[in-house]
């Protein structure tokens, strides 16, 4: 769905004023998995905002919704404006949200969306996964003319300092995710793993890492794979060796496992009570946020039930190496916000630029029709800019450089 276009207000392309740019959000610092999940905003809420964005008054935004964390990221009158847009989708409400919620805005928002791109601020240091979330909430909200030349090039820079973090650093060296913290949650419920039978429920990016982690790890074969949409489930299995279930067999499959994981990321509870009346699963293991595991289900029959904040605790001495990096992570960031801020600046004076061009350009032309020589190379002209932007830079004077500019034009003549 599109937003609502009228003549007088086409796709944004003018560079917004950066202190403009907000971010509101929640996350696991400062809220549980289940208040998570009454803000989580799942496909059809974030295609629900960018078609009424414009109703709002909101051009430019996009959301990225993890296990983690909900964050709105945009401009905006205000963080709370951009809150009470999100909220417009959510269970839950824009009074709670401004309670729990933390608000940045100019460059303290940049720096938010910079640390939590490298996995600086995720619930397990490094993890990964959270650049392609924020790469695919920009790339959806810029299908749906919600983004701008800001947004565009800010991401740019920000998928850049990921890799340069990634290649350069040991920050997200090692095994440790959700997906592999699962996976060691179960070495360490069951002295012995190899002869459990395992049911995953759910085989989206998360599901499919898990179980992945799970083979890899467990030692054991017995898996059991169920998703909604029988024909993902069987591509997975099929790759990975293992069984396959339509989403009928839930209970019956259910019934048959020691451990149970739901990876379903649905809006409402998929694995019921009502599915392990003759199970005897003694672990369920939550990946959703929302929870999409009933919460009757913790003690009932005995049954331990883990959710994602309980399985970040997971300890490993790979998150110990990791922390050594974090220095070496920030600075690197700092290099790729100060080359983005450089680039906003010099945005901002592109029009000063191509006039002191033009004039340089008339200026030349007629010296050379005066002299009756022909039209030289425009090098000195371009020399004479970059000396011009360079100043920019340091001293951010567009008028006194523009003057500057031709003088210095002048006098190499």
């Amino acid at each position: 769905m599109q937003p609502k276009q009228t003549a007088d207000a086409p796709r944004v392309s003018l560079l917004k004023n950066i202190s403009d740019f907000h971010i509101a959000g929640i996350s696991y610092r400062n809220t549980d998995a289940e208040t998570r999940g009454r803000f989580a905003i799942n496909e059809q809420q974030y295609r629900n905002l960018l078609s009424t964005a414009a109703d709002f008054g909101i051009e430019e935004f996009f959301v990225v919704s993890t296990c983690n964390r909900t964050e709105i990221y945009g401009f905006a009158p205000s963080a709370a404006h951009l809150a009470g847009f999100l909220c417009s989708q959510t269970e839950g409400d824009a009074g709670s949200f401004h309670q729990l919620s933390y608000r940045k805005n100019g460059r303290s928002a940049l720096e938010h969306l910079f640390h939590v791109s490298a996995g600086l601020d995720s619930q397990i240091l490094g993890d990964y996964e959270i650049i392609s979330q924020i790469k695919l909430a920009v790339k959806t909200a810029k299908e749906n003319r919600c983004t701008g030349l800001f947004t565009e090039k800010l991401l740019d820079h920000t998928l850049q300092s990921s890799r340069n973090i990634r290649s350069r650093t040991q920050l997200s060296s090692g095994s440790v995710s959700v997906s592999f913290a699962a996976a060691q949650y179960i070495r360490q419920h069951f002295t012995e793993t190899a002869d459990k039978k395992i049911l995953l429920l759910g085989t989206g990016k998360i599901g499919r890492n898990t179980c992945k982690n799970i083979v890899s790890t467990l030692g054991t074969k017995d898996i059991t794979l169920i998703n909604r949409t029988n024909a993902k489930a069987e591509a997975l299995a099929r790759e990975l060796g293992i069984r396959f279930q339509p989403y009928e067999c839930l209970e019956t499959e259910a019934a048959r496992a020691d451990v149970i994981l739901v990876a379903t990321n649905a809006p409402q509870p998929t694995l019921l009570q009502k599915h392990l009346e003759h199970s005897a699963a003694s672990l369920v293991i939550d990946l959703s946020i929302p929870n999409n595991v009933e919460m009757s289900i913790a003690g009932y029959k005995g049954i331990c039930l883990v959710n994602v904040d309980e399985l970040s605790k997971v300890a490993d001495a790979t998150l110990q190496k990791r922390k050594l990096e974090i220095p070496k992570a920030q600075q690197l960031i700092q290099e790729q916000i100060n080359e983005f801020k450089n680039w906003y600046v010099m945005r901002q004076h592109v029009p000063v630029i191509r006039a002191v061009k033009s004039t340089l350009e008339n200026i030349q032309q007629k010296h050379m029709q005066q002299d009756s020589v022909p039209l030289q190379s425009d090098d000195r002209i371009q020399k004479v800019l970059n000396n011009m932007a360079t100043q920019m830079r340091e001293k951010n004077e567009g008028g006194c450089n523009f003057i500057w500019a031709i003088n210095d034009f002048m006098a190499s003549s």
